[in-house]
C-alpha cells in the first residue's frame, strides 16, 4: 500500500510538474465598477486524462453551485488553449504555459490572481472532493465582492 501512495505521490508530482507552470499572485487594476471572479482553465492543445477532469469537474461545479452567477457574469468560465496564437497574452498575464486552474478575483477593477493549479492536479480525477473544494474557494471569494 506505502509503495501505491509513494508511486501516486510521484506520478501527481511529474504530471503538475509537466502540465503546469507556476503562477505568482499579482493585483492588477481594471475598471473600477467591475466586481467578479473569472475561472480560468489553461490547457496545451496535447491533454492527459487529468488535464480533461479538471475542465470537466470545474465546468460541473460551477454549472451545478454556480448556475445564476454564471448568467449574471458574477462568474465566468473560459477554457484556453495557450498554444493558439491569439491566447498568447492571455497566457502570459496568468503566466500559464500549460495546464493551470487560475480564479481571478476582481473586487472595485482590482485583480487578484489565485492559483489553484497544485488542488486541481491532486483532486481532478475525483469529482466530488474536486467540486466541494472548489465549490468552498469560490464561495469564500464570493464573499468578499
Amino acid at each position: 500500500m506505502k509503495t501505491i501512495n509513494f508511486i501516486a505521490i510521484i506520478t501527481i508530482s511529474l504530471l503538475v510538474t509537466a502540465c503546469s507552470t507556476k503562477s505568482k499572485a499579482k493585483t492588477e487594476s481594471i475598471h473600477s465598477s467591475i466586481s467578479k471572479i473569472e475561472v480560468l482553465d489553461f490547457h496545451s492543445t496535447h491533454r492527459c486524462m487529468t488535464c480533461k477532469a479538471i475542465e470537466a469537474n470545474t465546468k460541473y461545479t460551477l454549472e451545478t453551485y454556480f448556475s445564476e452567477e454564471l448568467k449574471t457574469n458574477k462568474i465566468t468560465f473560459k477554457v484556453i488553449d495557450v498554444d493558439k496564437k491569439e491566447n498568447e497574452k492571455l497566457a502570459e498575464k496568468f503566466e500559464a504555459a500549460g495546464t493551470a486552474l487560475i480564479l481571478n478575483v476582481i473586487k472595485n477593477g482590482k485583480e487578484t490572481k489565485i492559483d489553484l493549479t497544485a488542488f486541481a492536479f491532486m483532486n481532478g480525477t475525483d469529482q466530488e472532493t474536486f467540486s466541494n473544494e472548489l465549490k468552498t474557494k469560490i464561495n469564500t471569494q464570493l464573499k468578499t465582492l
